[in-house]
């Protein structure tokens, strides 16, 4: 038996959830709904007697303000009711937390609490109305159930009882063999039916790993013949394209005009080698750890990480989302000795929320994953107690079969820790293996093996994890206490294949290690070992802790109510072993699991694609501007900034919105005793890429560099992070078109090599997510080749940073930069339902000369306002500036520095690259002129105190316009 509590508000106040999902029903289904209400219930086993329900109602539950609550059904006045809960084994983080709040005021153990929500719908609908408003739009059946009834039926005493959410199988667990000794199609099956993402390479590697006789000669000591299913895992996982990045580290043939080269490793070629060229002082720890590493100042690091929760978040966007954000934390929190976290980022590529066609199979709508997604980060970030301080949204039909969801986070360490270097991490033979945080369940099994495929109708629901930021925040302030006790010798983040993959990493720094899987603490009984091993159930970390401290530290843990436990032991016998009780389950050589994995040799060839040019007439300059700032890709995105909390900490100097402007750059203060500032910044351009990945990834490094300027970011002291997501880039039945997209994602790497040299801005960390593809049936959705530049930098003094929005009347406005014919990938261009050809090229010898002398102005103090042209190219820039600072503009056509340009739209929306609009005060004009000389660059107008944005073309006025209007038009089209 149990008992529940549900808590509505009283009669009269406004239920402003009930009222939003109303309209979204209306809005997104159609469905004419009157009203809808909602209550909260939770459920309690073992069932509690009525005084103790009152208690927690009244402790506990209800704000007795504007709430009222009751252990019976409140539910009246609706059509329809539908009550929705989590499925058994999915994370419940309201009830977890409901029910170690009614533990501390009952004084005892519940079994469980658990957390459902009533919708009580009102108007004329029916029941399949009502089906339709659960299954489409407030749950998602693959972590939650629901029922429905109607007031004909209500039965107002017992009202809706959804079961237990109780694991109740009563599965024994156990250890499989596998028979690898079989045909090629056969080894093709298993690898299919297990999901493992191995290729007939990779299978047979494996074969001939276990029928080595040295090997199977140790095994036999085990009593071990044929490989087992945990094994067989732990070398999936290992291997996948998730971990090991096996198209990245590929032999390519590459062919192209100029004809055809091999490149062993493009990570090796461009990426690393770049950074290694660059060579900064500054630079601490690269491409070896969760995060990169650079100096902050003498006594602090900075420390940051950008990963892509994409595949999860197109099943469950809500799950997906807030696993991507509690996930990505983790890994600054696991690097060197651990990181305090200080900021999040976040970068969104969707769909149109406005999508009106027919949907795939097993695709949700793209507002349902917008706003699910949405909501993940903000309920990740902000009960994590982290600033969301940068970021943005990027709108492409093409992300329809899978969105992109980059999630950064950044942190800062003492450069020393106990004496000792904390970048550095070491494990000793002895040390215990402790796994802290959150228990082990079935979500999450098949995590990184899942996300080197693409979505099709075998995709597992196993796959999807719901972060709880409360167990990890709890755990993240006990362990940066431990770290500063010195407690614990190494730390990582048990991520992507779970214990398999963070235990598999740290035993590489002592030579190997030994499991037992019997003492890991489940959520619920029935794991098998392999599901023990590899579940990426969230909150956890693994820690090496030396036996003369294992006391102190779980005394600590207790004492901060974080669990902890040993489960095994680091060794120098070369070997990954695991345990289930007395019985070895896994016994591999190190070498083999890490450097076992058989080189993929692929073949690229370029071949650059023409596309069709608009013909132009004569154009309405001030409608086309209006519909440019409506855009999806340009419109503010106020509705989403405003929910996440950029000022927690108390650090943030310059945030995501300057009055109603778009912010370039994010600056903060991480140390509140000083006044040197971290700045945060990206690029990505995925229009670009249809021309050429090449020019694109240029411009996405080029426009991240330049917002970090923007604010006043030390173009001496700034370092970048790529994430690469692509769609599947090797050749098959399913893709033709494989060695197109590899050649693409080869010109992409280099142009990151060749630009991040130019500029000197080292890459930090990066990481890369292939197979983002949806195929089920005969439709196929690709999503463009997307780069994601991100960079982290610093500024001496935030006192000198600048914003985009303009200052005061009769301030002069300049432009810095050349602007060139390209309209080619172009938002004007697209606008017309157009691609173009003349993609914007970056000349990054002219640009980084700009931006010292725009660097140092800036420090001067001689700089106003300043922002960067990027989508919409100038018009939208000035109009941002105009709008954001609430005073007028007007400026002059023909003092635009230009080349090969004949047409006055061309000039106001093309976009390229390494420009800002800048405004200085005209005492400052004389200094601000000496400093940009040898630059291109114009005084084009002036601010004006009218609220009037005027573009003139000689004695013609082209275009006009309140900037009133051009923030409603900024503003109209995502305000929900």
């Amino acid at each position: 038996m149990a008992s529940r509590i549900e808590v509505c508000f009283k009669k009269g106040m406004r239920d402003s959830l009930g009222e939003s999902i109303r309209k979204r029903i209306v809005e997104d289904l159609h469905i004419k709904v009157e009203s809808v209400r909602t209550i909260d219930v939770y459920t309690f086993d073992p069932e509690l007697p009525p005084a103790e329900l009152k208690l927690l109602g009244d402790k506990v539950f209800a704000d007795p303000v504007i709430q009222v609550f009751s252990d019976k059904p409140l539910a009246d006045r609706f059509s329809w009711l539908i009550e929705v809960g989590f499925k058994p084994g999915v994370t419940d983080n309201v009830g977890s937390t409901a029910k170690k709040a009614s533990e501390d005021v009952l004084k005892t153990t519940l079994r469980g609490v658990y957390f459902s929500k009533q919708y009580l719908l009102n108007g004329d609908i029916t029941e399949r109305d009502a089906g339709r408003i659960a299954g489409g739009l407030l749950a998602n059946n693959l972590i939650e159930r629901w029922e429905i009834t109607s007031i004909k039926s209500w039965d107002k005493e017992k009202g809706i009882n959804l079961p237990l959410p109780v694991v109740r199988g009563k599965h024994t667990p156990s250890i499989l063999t596998l028979d690898l000794d079989v045909s090629d199609e056969e080894l093709k099956e298993i690898s299919r039916v297990r999901l493992l993402a191995l290729d007939i390479n990779e299978m047979k590697a494996i074969r001939g790993y276990f029928n080595a006789p040295e090997v199977r000669k140790e095994r036999g000591k085990l009593d071990l013949s044929l490989p087992t299913d945990v094994e067989i895992e732990v070398l999936a996982q290992t291997w996948s394209e998730h971990c090991k990045h096996k198209i990245f580290n590929s032999l390519i043939t590459y062919t192209d005009d100029k004809g055809t080269k091999t490149i062993n490793s493009l990570f090796n070629t461009f990426i690393k080698r770049a950074t290694r060229e660059i060579n900064k002082p500054w630079l601490v720890s690269v491409f070896t750890d969760n995060a990169g590493v650079i100096k902050f100042n003498d006594d602090h690091n900075l420390v940051m990480k950008v990963e892509t929760h994409n595949t999860p978040s197109a099943l469950d966007p809500y799950g997906g989302a807030i696993t991507g954000i509690v996930g990505v934390n983790r890994d600054p929190l696991g690097t060197g000795m651990g990181a305090r976290l200080i900021f999040n980022t976040d970068i969104f590529c969707f769909a149109s929320p406005f999508y009106d066609k027919e949907l795939p199979p097993r695709l949700l709508h793209p507002k349902r994953i917008f706003e699910g997604v949405r909501r993940g980060v903000e309920h990740g970030g902000n009960k994590s107690g982290i600033p969301t301080v940068n970021g943005c949204i990027v709108f492409d039909e093409r992300y329809l079969g899978k969105p992109l969801v980059y999630c950064g986070t950044g942190g800062i360490m003492p450069a020393i820790i106990n004496g000792k270097p904390s970048h550095i991490k070491e494990i000793y033979p002895g040390d215990l293996i402790v796994m802290t945080g959150g228990r082990i369940g079935k979500d999450g099994i098949h995590g990184a093996t899942f996300s080197s495929l693409e979505l099709d109708e075998d995709s597992p629901v196993t796959a999807v994890q719901i972060g709880d930021p409360i167990t990890q925040k709890k755990m993240l302030d006990f362990l940066l206490e431990a770290r500063d006790k010195g407690l614990y010798n190494a730390i990582t983040d048990n991520g992507a294949g779970g214990l398999s993959s963070s235990v598999g990493e740290m035993a590489q720094l002592s030579g190997g290690c030994v499991i037992a899987l019997e003492k890991c603490p489940l959520k619920y009984a029935g794991l098998d070992p392999w599901e023990i091993l590899l579940s990426e159930s969230q909150e956890r970390m693994t820690l090496a802790v030396s036996p003369e401290k294992i006391d102190e530290f779980l005394a600590l843990a207790k004492l901060r109510d974080v669990e902890a436990t040993v489960v095994g032991t680091f060794t120098d016998s070369g070997k990954f072993h695991a345990m289930y009780g007395d019985k070895t389950v896994a016994y591999l050589d190190m070498d083999f699991l890490h450097k076992g994995l058989p080189t993929m040799r692929l073949n690229a060839r370029w071949e650059p694609r023409k596309f069709e040019e608009p013909v132009l007439g004569a154009v309405d300059m001030t409608a086309a501007l209006k519909t440019l700032l409506s855009r999806l890709n340009i419109c503010s995105k106020e509705y989403v900034i405003r929910q996440y909390d950029h000022e927690v900490q108390a650090g943030s100097v310059v945030k995501p919105l300057t009055g109603d402007g778009p912010s370039d750059a994010a600056v903060i203060r991480p140390l509140l005793d000083s006044m040197e500032g971290v700045v945060v910044a990206n690029g990505i351009c995925p229009r670009y890429g249809d021309i050429d990945t090449y020019h694109m990834t240029a411009c996405a490094i080029d426009e991240a560099i330049r917002n970090h300027v923007s604010v006043g970011g030390s173009l001496d002291h700034v370092a970048g992070l790529d994430n690469f997501c692509w769609c599947d880039p090797v050749k098959s039945d399913k893709t033709p078109d494989g060695e197109f997209k590899l050649a693409q994602l080869v010109r992409a790497n280099m142009a990151l090599y060749d630009y991040t040299k130019a500029y000197g801005v080292p890459c930090i960390s990066g990481k890369d997510s292939m197979k983002n593809d949806y195929q089920i049936g005969g439709r196929k959705i690709s999503i463009p080749p997307t780069v994601l530049f991100s960079t982290i930098g610093k500024i001496g003094d935030v006192r000198r940073a600048v914003t985009m929005d303009i200052k005061r009347p009769d301030d002069r406005v300049y432009i810095l930069g050349m602007t060139k014919d390209e309209l080619g990938g172009s938002e004007y261009f697209a606008s017309l339902g157009f691609i173009g050809n003349d993609v914007p090229k970056v000349n990054a010898a002219s640009a980084k000369k700009l931006y010292s002398a725009l660097e140092k102005a800036i420090h001067e103090g001689i700089v106003a306002s300043c922002h960067d042209c990027s989508d919409g190219g100038l018009g939208v820039a000035l109009a941002e500036s105009a709008f954001s600072g609430d005073l007028g503009m007007t400026v002059e056509l023909t003092k635009v520095p230009v080349e090969n340009i004949k047409h006055a739209d061309t000039i106001l929306f093309s976009e390229s690259q390494s420009r800002f609009v800048v405004t200085v005060a005209p005492d400052n004009v004389e200094r601000f002129e000496e400093l940009m000389k040898g630059n291109v660059f114009a005084d084009i107008g002036a601010v004006t105190l009218q609220k009037d944005f005027t573009v003139m073309d000689g004695e013609k006025v082209v275009l006009g316009a309140g900037i009133d209007e051009l923030k409603e038009a900024w503003q109209r089209t995502l305000r929900w």
